[in-house]
This record gives structure tokens, sequence and C-alpha cells, in this order.
């Protein structure tokens, strides 16, 4: 029984000459395409094309209904905000709520 032999350099290249050869066998051995399949290859790439742009326009189109329900949200939360605020009362009005607050106040002491 023979041991394990280190390819040397001779071997190495015969191996590579013949993995080549193998390849362009391998290559030679394809013919053209048929035109119809290349027809039915460009049919399916159109559609999956088609469908590509489909899916990014509902996608476009989610993002900008997101985006439009977040605008609205703002708004309305300004909106509340701004509802809550009150408004400074003007001098006759402060002085008319003090005159109330003081005329009540006499009312419950009679």
């Amino acid at each position: 029984m023979a041991g394990y032999r280190e390819p040397g350099f001779n071997d190495r290249v015969a191996a590579a000459a013949a993995a080549r050869a193998k390849a362009l066998e391998l290559l030679k051995g394809k013919g053209p395409v048929d035109p119809a399949v290349q027809a039915e290859r460009a049919a399916r790439a159109a559609e999956r094309e088609a469908a590509q742009a489909a899916k990014r326009e509902a996608a476009l189109a989610a993002r900008e209904a997101k985006r439009e329900a977040l605008i609205v949200k703002k708004q309305a939360k300004a909106e509340a905000a701004a509802a809550m605020i009150k408004p400074e009362l003007t001098e006759a009005e402060r002085k008319a709520a003090r005159d109330a607050r003081y005329a009540a106040r006499k009312a419950r002491k009679k």
C-alpha cells in the first residue's frame, strides 16, 4: 500500500489544465437560447418589475397616509392645547370679578 504523495508542480499544472478543459467543454455544450424561452423570460421579468413597482407605490402611499395622519394628529393636539389656554383678563374684567366676590362676601354676612 502506497502512502500519500504530495502533488508536484507538474501534477498541479496538469490538474489545472484538465479543470480548464472540462469547464470549456461545459460552456461549449450549451446551445443558443431558444427565442420562445427568451420571450418567456422577458415576460416574467416584466411581470416581476410590474409587481415590484406596484409594491413600491403601495409602500409610498402607506408612508404618505401615515405622514398625513401624523400631521392631522399634531394639528388636533395643537388646537386642544390652544383651547386649554385661558385668555388674559382685561383690567375691567378683573375689576368686575373682584366686585362680584366682594358683593357675594357682603351678602353672606347679612
